[in-house]
């Protein structure tokens, strides 16, 4: 080894050991890095969803709610809240903006007289389907950096760390 690599750096304070310096990083395997990583991925894809949603001029609340809609069809107010975890207060708030926008309709459910179902309207539909179709094409865009095997490999994982995660959520 270079000898000059081993001596103390005058020029920066805390550089002592060059040698330190010159060798690869020790990987970081704690749960709390894997914690760190994840959420830093989460936030940059969260922000392309953003900017990808925001761009068709949606809140990701009415977004959530609009797509619900599309693929599972009629719901109860209190069902999307529950299905796209928000609470009563916030999807009353959201399914208002949509209903004021013309984009869903609050109608009487057919069987429950106490509750009402919100639907997609004509325009609802149109609009949810165009905006769907984009957002999948940004978001596989993001997720191009992956192959095929890595995507299934990260999804297995994702879910057995959730799974993991929510077991110990109900034990305490």
């Amino acid at each position: 080894m270079d000898a000059a690599l081993l001596e103390p750096s005058r020029s920066r304070p805390g550089s002592e050991l060059k040698a330190e310096r010159t060798s690869p990083p020790k990987e970081d395997l704690s749960g709390l890095h894997t914690w760190l990583i994840l959420w830093k991925a989460q936030r940059a894809v969260g922000q392309n969803a953003h900017r990808s949603i925001a761009s068709l001029g949606l809140g990701l609340s009415e977004f959530a709610a609009l797509e619900l809609l599309l693929h599972k069809g009629p719901q109860p107010v209190n069902t999307i809240g529950k299905k796209i975890l928000l609470t009563s207060g916030s999807i009353t708030t959201a399914v208002d903006r949509l209903e004021s926008r013309g984009l869903v309709r609050r109608m009487p459910h057919p069987t429950d007289h106490r509750t009402r179902l919100v639907e997609l309207t004509s325009e609802g539909r149109e609009l949810i389907q165009c905006a769907f179709r984009r957002h999948r094409l940004d978001m596989e865009e993001t997720a191009a950096a992956l192959t095929p095997q890595e995507r299934r490999d990260l999804m297995r994982l994702l879910k057995k760390w959730g799974r993991s995660a929510a077991e110990r959520l109900s034990e305490r």
